[in-house]
């Protein structure tokens, strides 16, 4: 990578100063560099690869943390299954309270095991958490797998919007269809009174969605039962399946379904 990032800045130096291929002309030289830029940056990336017996990827992302977002058997880690959803994480590998610093290779290592020695079985989909940032983690993951779409989730606040964005415009550099915008603590009711509060500010997830071009998913409200039943491991569309806060859950789920393309044969 260091080599193909010297090659490109030698190509601009060589143009800027009119020593390559003779002449200079502000169209022809930025076409000129534009497509070389993706000849040299396309030998670095891999191919993209499906994972065996999942359908479609779908990744949540926000760009800011705090948002609301092992057995082995024939070689394969076994994912753990609840309510009759699979998951597996990089927590469940490592001491509880242990952290995980590892950067550049030892990432990229890590993501491929997640994604392709883990024993998935038959999925119609698979739903990747991405942690914070528009960093190595998301590029290696948009790079690796067909991605059937991303889910932006963000609290209305303007810091969060501001890696929102980011994140969003990410995808579609790497070519990852966004579907939509969530936007998560949207309002506080007081239990007793039933006196709203924004806490986190108004419809900022909304103007974000105009502003790109996108639509809102859904809303979700800061409620104490939302965090108190994911404490306890009984997710609130199971503890609560008849409450607001559920039913807010269950029209976002099949929003995104509704969005997503049509598998491959």
């Amino acid at each position: 990578m260091n080599e193909t990032v010297h090659q490109l800045e030698r190509m601009q130096e060589l143009w800027t100063t009119g020593y390559l291929m003779g002449f200079k002309s502000s169209n022809t030289s930025d076409e000129f560099l534009k497509e070389k830029r993706a000849q040299i940056m396309s030998r670095g990336l891999p191919k993209q690869k499906p994972i065996e017996g999942v359908k479609q990827v779908l990744v949540l992302a926000s760009g800011k943390g705090g948002v609301g977002k092992s057995t082995t058997a024939e070689n394969l880690m076994r994912p753990l299954k609840n309510y009759g959803i699979e998951c597996m994480s990089m927590g469940f590998l490592v001491e509880e309270t242990a952290p995980v610093v590892w950067r550049g290779l030892m990432v990229m290592s890590a993501i491929e095991k997640l994604l392709r020695q883990v024993e998935w079985g038959q999925l119609d989909y698979l739903v990747i958490d991405m942690p914070p940032g528009t960093g190595d983690v998301q590029l290696s993951v948009s790079q690796n797998i067909p991605i059937a779409g991303a889910v932006i989730v963000s609290t209305p606040q303007d810091i969060a919007l501001l890696d929102a964005r980011k994140g969003a415009e990410m995808f579609r550099k790497v070519h990852v269809p966004v579907l939509g915008l969530v936007q998560n603590m949207s309002v506080f009711q007081c239990p007793k009174c039933k006196h709203e509060t924004h806490i986190f500010g108004t419809d900022g997830v909304r103007d974000l969605a105009k502003t790109l071009g996108l639509d809102v998913l859904g809303d979700i409200p800061l409620d104490v039962n939302i965090r108190k039943t994911c404490d306890t491991g009984q997710p609130i569309v199971v503890s609560q399946p008849q409450s607001d806060m559920a039913k807010a859950y269950l029209r976002i789920a099949m929003e995104i379904i509704r969005r997503l393309p049509t598998p491959p044969g």
